[in-house]
C-alpha cells in the first residue's frame, strides 16, 4: 500500500489548497502549531490576563464573606466547602472566551488565511482551545493562590490540588468544544457571549457549586445532582478535601467523553460551513 501524501496540492491560479488527506498525527502537529500562536496572544492582549486574574479575586471575596455566615454560620467552614466549587466555576465562566475569539477571528478574515494554508482542516479549532487552556491554568493558579491568602489549607495537599486542577481543565477541553460551535453558529460575538450565558449558568448555578443539592427543593435536587459541573467539583472536593473520589472522577470523564464526542464534529462541521 502506497503512503498518503500530505504535501499540498496547488490549483492553477496558483492558490494553495489543504492536502486531500491529512493523517491523524499530522492533525495533532498542525493543532500545536496554531497553539503557539494562540499562547503568544496572551503576550500581545495582556488585559485578557488580567481580566482572568482578577474575576476569581472578585468571585472568592463576594461569596466567601459576603454569603460564608449565612450559609454555613461562619465563613471558615464554607471558604472551605466553596473553593474548589469556584475553581470550576471560573474556568468553566472562562470557556465563553473560545468562542467569542473564535467568532471575532472569523470577522477578521483570519480563517480565510487558514483555509489557504495546507492545513488540516480542524487545526484551527484545535489550536485556539489549547491555547486557551493556558488561559485557564493562570486562572486555576490564582484562584488558589487567594485562597490560600485566606486561609484555604487543602487537606489532598500538593498532589490532590494538581489532580483537581488536571481535572477540571480536561472537563473545560470538552466544554470549549461546545463554546466552538457556538461561536461558529452565531454571528457577531457579543452574541456568542449571550448564548453562553445561557448554557453555563444553569450549569455552574444549578449544580454543588455553591450548596449542597441536599439543601435544595426537592424538584431541583435530582437535577442538580445529576448535573456534569456537581461531578466536576465533588470531585474536586474529594481531591482536594478528602472524601468519596471514585464516583465523581468517573462520572466527569464520561461527561467529557460525550461532550467531546458530540461537539467535537459539530464544531469542526459549523466552522467549514462558515469558513
Amino acid at each position: 500500500m502506497s503512503a498518503v501524501s500530505t504535501r499540498p496540492r496547488t490549483l492553477q491560479q496558483g492558490v494553495t489548497v489543504a492536502p486531500a488527506n491529512i493523517t491523524p498525527l499530522a492533525t495533532v502537529q498542525h493543532g500545536l502549531q496554531l497553539t503557539w500562536r494562540s499562547v503568544l496572544k496572551i503576550k500581545a492582549n495582556p488585559e485578557e490576563v488580567f481580566g482572568l486574574m482578577l474575576q476569581p479575586v472578585m468571585f472568592v471575596t463576594l461569596f466567601v464573606f459576603v454569603f460564608g455566615q449565612a450559609m454555613m454560620g461562619d465563613w471558615q467552614t464554607y471558604r472551605d466547602f466553596l473553593m474548589p466549587g469556584i475553581i470550576a466555576q471560573s474556568v468553566i465562566f472562562a470557556t465563553m472566551g473560545t468562542g467569542f475569539s473564535l467568532s471575532q477571528d472569523v470577522e477578521k478574515g483570519i480563517f480565510d488565511r487558514f483555509r489557504s494554508l495546507p492545513i488540516a482542516r480542524s487545526a484551527p479549532l484545535i489550536g485556539a482551545i489549547l491555547g486557551d487552556l493556558v488561559r485557564y491554568a493562570i486562572t486555576v493558579v490564582m484562584v488558589m493562590v487567594v485562597g490560600l491568602a485566606i486561609g484555604f489549607r487543602p487537606e489532598g495537599g500538593a498532589v490532590g490540588v494538581l489532580l483537581a486542577s488536571a481535572l477540571v481543565l480536561l472537563f473545560a477541553f470538552a466544554l470549549c468544544w461546545m463554546s466552538a460551535f457556538v461561536g461558529m453558529i452565531v454571528r457577531t460575538p457579543m452574541a456568542v457571549q449571550s448564548f453562553a450565558m445561557i448554557l453555563l449558568f444553569p450549569l455552574t448555578f444549578g449544580s454543588s457549586t455553591f450548596v449542597s443539592p441536599d439543601d435544595m427543593p426537592g424538584w431541583l435536587a435530582p437535577i442538580a445532582a445529576n448535573n456534569p459541573v456537581t461531578h466536576v467539583v465533588d470531585a474536586m472536593r474529594g481531591l482536594m478535601l478528602g472524601g468519596d473520589v471514585a464516583g465523581p472522577v468517573a462520572w466527569t470523564l464520561v461527561w467529557t467523553v460525550v461532550i467531546t464526542a458530540i461537539f467535537f464534529p459539530l464544531a469542526v462541521w459549523a466552522y467549514r460551513r462558515r469558513t
